[in-house]
């Protein structure tokens, strides 16, 4: 028998943002923080960079929100960046009493009173305010935060546990349409578990899996975003990915990033016959920003059909290739490729999901009583391209608007009548999980071929038709087969898949990152692309 197990919050999502929401909740609140695999699976733990803030005096919030207005191509929402930014010191200074172990400034000429921590500069931002922890930010918030929510016996968190599907009332045949709560697949017993809750959080993280090449873990299949989409939520801009420009291409690799700074040192990306192509593409060769570099090779892979593209840098003498990139020259060494004498196999890896689930500036979806959070959400701050580590920053910002925002909806809320149990009547053991693999594959594939960076209205078509033949599959899979983790995961990315094919197919124009070659030009304004769902209610 289906137990109901009854909470306050629901988290959906272990990562910076649900942690960040869950620990500032009061502590008389029964909060349950839901991982689909090891609470680190999410893509926080593997962050190397920073969190961007206004934190020096010589830094301002005009400053920051320019930045970002420019990085964003046009898309940004200005009263969503300025909220962010506005927030940011305080969202700093609460993760420093969290105790996070940032990077301190040491510097002699440093003045007494200045910021005592020390600060980089990236890609967009014209000053140093990117705060950081040596080169594994991510690890040490997510080791931090984790741990004081530990402290906390009012939050559970659990393991292994894969959220089915929102239960909301307008699902149930009921009046109102507030979210209620949750079907969760127990990956451990194997039973799907009922989650009633009076408020439900989605911090599921993006949908970089739906491409074959990405830099984020397993976990990245836009489960939020569908769960969202069929609750009957609007999604925007999910035709805008950030795309890291040389990931290291080798079936073994997964996801090694091999960093920008190869460039910046005098690395050179060349065809297989050893051809050099940047220079047609910009006159920064090599230098350019990180968008037009992964676009022309992407474009070259495609003209020619060709696996990868190559990053050389065996012309610098060797001793400068193993002091300065020694990270690099072990990892490919793993793989029987000596950096020094040989060039480095690469192509472009899907990075960040810049659309998402439409939210206001509490977190608040479509639907009473749901929020959304993080990379999960679209909020307007990141437009056409995300900001190097405006991304982290809008975890913890959004984080404690929403939990804020929760706090003020308590005494209003109270839980529902016990929900239904998860019906299993009907489903049987399945002895097609080849099916399940081989959709996967193909879905990630055809993503790659056809949609990615560079795209054509053939393309879009050709991918649109594949995906619902896929999804109209999945359907009849899912309705008689038990439920799973990978059948879940395909079942939520082939939808996210199609969504953002739609959304590709909406934008007349190439803006950001991505280059359509039916329509090379900017259009004069630009203009989100929200998609709303047949449920959808205004």
């Amino acid at each position: 028998m289906n137990q109901v197990l009854r909470y306050d919050v629901l988290v959906i999502g272990s990562g910076a943002a649900g942690l960040t929401l869950a620990l500032n909740l009061p502590t008389d609140l029964r909060i349950a923080v839901l991982s689909k695999g090891d609470l680190s699976n999410g893509s926080t733990y593997w962050a190397q960079g920073g969190v961007a803030a206004v934190l020096d005096t010589t830094d301002t919030v005009e400053s920051h929100v320019a930045d970002t207005l420019i990085a964003g191509g046009g898309l940004c929402r200005e009263d969503a960046v300025r909220f962010t930014v506005e927030h940011s010191n305080e969202a700093i200074q609460w993760l420093i009493e969290q105790g996070v172990p940032f990077t301190r400034d040491n510097a002699p000429d440093r003045e007494d009173g200045s910021f005592e921590f020390h600060l980089t500069r990236e890609g967009g931002h014209s000053h140093r305010r990117i705060i950081h922890a040596a080169d594994a930010t991510g690890a040490a918030i997510f080791n931090t935060l984790l741990g004081q929510a530990r402290k906390q016996s009012n939050i559970e968190l659990l393991q292994q546990r894969v959220a089915v599907d929102l239960i909301t009332e307008h699902k149930l045949g009921l009046p109102g349409r507030r979210c209620l709560g949750a079907y969760v697949l127990n990956r451990s017993t194997g039973e799907v578990e009922t989650f009633q809750s009076r408020f439900v959080v989605l911090a599921t993280g993006g949908a970089a899996k739906v491409y074959l090449y990405t830099s984020n873990p397993d976990s990245a299949c836009g489960d939020g975003i569908a769960m969202a989409w069929r609750a009957g939520c609007r999604v925007g801009n999910l035709e805008f990915n950030q795309f890291h420009p040389t990931c290291l291409y080798h079936p073994q690799a997964k996801s090694f990033l091999v960093t920008e700074a190869l460039r910046g040192e005098g690395a050179l990306l060349k065809l297989p016959n050893g051809e050099r192509f940047m220079p047609r593409f910009d006159a920064r060769e090599e230098l350019a920003p990180r968008d037009i570099v992964a676009r022309a090779i992407d474009h070259e892979m495609k003209r020619l059909g060709i696996d990868c593209v190559y990053l050389d840098i065996s012309h610098k003498p060797a001793e400068f290739i193993k002091s300065h990139f020694p990270t690099v020259y072990e990892r490919c060494l793993e793989y029987g490729i000596d950096i020094t004498s040989q060039p480095i196999p690469v192509v472009p890896a899907a990075h960040y999901t810049c659309g998402g689930v439409v939210v206001d500036q509490a977190g608040r979806t479509d639907i009473p009583g749901l929020y959304a959070i993080g990379e999960t959400s679209f909020t307007g701050l990141h437009g056409a391209n995300r900001m190097a580590s405006n991304s982290l920053l809008e975890c913890f910002v959004y984080g404690r608007a929403a939990a804020q925002d929760i706090l003020r909806e308590l005494p209003q809320v109270t839980n529902a009548a016990t929900l239904p149990a998860w019906d299993a009547s009907q489903v049987t053991d399945s002895d097609e999980d080849v099916i399940i693999a081989h959709n996967w594959d193909e879905l990630r594939r055809f993503m790659w071929d056809y949609v990615g960076i560079v795209r054509t209205n053939k393309r879009l078509m050709r991918a649109q038709h594949r995906v619902r033949l896929l999804l109209s599959e999945i359907d009849e899979f899912y309705s008689n087969y038990k439920v799973s983790r990978d059948l879940l995961e395909l079942r939520n990315l082939a939808l996210v898949a199609d969504l953002m094919i739609r959304s590709a197919m909406l934008r007349k124009e190439s803006r950001g990152l991505h280059y359509t070659l039916d329509y090379p030009e900017l259009l004069p304004q630009a203009v989100d692309t929200i998609l709303a769902p047949p449920t959808y209610v205004d």
